[in-house]
């Protein structure tokens, strides 16, 4: 692994006013993270992981501290700017797939493409690779309402990859499935993982941090272990 982090925090704090008063959600976060690692983010509902996971890939800025992603501090980026690493250098994957029910499995993947500059033969090979990459590709015609669950995961699965972006976050990627499915997509993150992509899962699932190398565990705010394995 490069020894530059891919990802580095420090001491990032998040506020928000609330009537008037500021509440702090992330207090001094120190973090970082090594290209083609795979780390979950462990933590009940209301520690903060989500406004991480938020501030990670660049749709929120900390109030306070530097966020460095791939080497560029993030806080020196402008709206268009910050644009440009949400498409390019990371790759999210939602609890509800977020899938455009109007459009087909090979035109959900191919979206992030439109907004770069890549050809119409280039943007078809990628996305056609990364189908075939999850093991979705037959289903390539197919709407959101004629997938399982499981399929329409692995296709914002492949929407995520296309961009060949920096990093992957995954918003517990296995809430809307059932357990085998689950297990099944996990195992996908794990061969992709192995591909080289680095891979950030945010969970309160236990059975999901399970697939990573390294556990970040955050309460009230703050990072309270790192490393390990999470217990049941």
């Amino acid at each position: 692994m490069s020894t530059t982090p891919l990802i580095s925090l420090v001491e990032v704090s998040k506020s928000y006013f609330v009537g008037g008063e500021e509440q702090e959600v992330l207090h001094r976060v120190n973090l970082q993270v090594q290209k083609g690692e795979i780390a979950a983010i462990l933590g009940p509902s209301g520690s903060g992981k989500t406004t991480l996971m938020n501030i990670l890939g660049c749709l929120d800025v900390p109030t306070r501290g530097e966020y460095h992603l791939d080497g560029v501090l993030v806080a020196n980026l402008g709206e268009a700017e910050l644009a440009r690493v949400r498409n390019r250098k990371v790759g999210f994957v939602f609890q509800n797939f977020q899938l455009l029910p109007r459009l087909n499995a090979y035109a959900n993947v191919e979206l992030p493409l439109l907004y770069s500059s890549c050809p119409p033969r280039e943007r078809r090979d990628r996305v056609f690779g990364v189908l075939e990459a999850v093991g979705i590709s037959h289903k390539a015609e197919s709407r959101p309402n004629q997938l399982s669950g499981g399929q329409q995961q692995r296709v914002a699965i492949a929407r995520a990859m296309v961009t060949e972006p920096a990093v992957i976050l995954a918003d517990e990627p296995t809430g809307a499935l059932d357990q085998k499915t689950g297990q099944q997509v996990m195992e996908l993150f794990r061969e992709i993982n192995a591909a080289g992509r680095t891979v950030l899962m945010i969970t309160h699932d236990h059975n999901v941090a399970k697939y990573a190398r390294r556990i970040i565990h955050i309460l009230d705010g703050q990072v309270s272990a790192d490393g390990g394995t999470p217990h049941a």
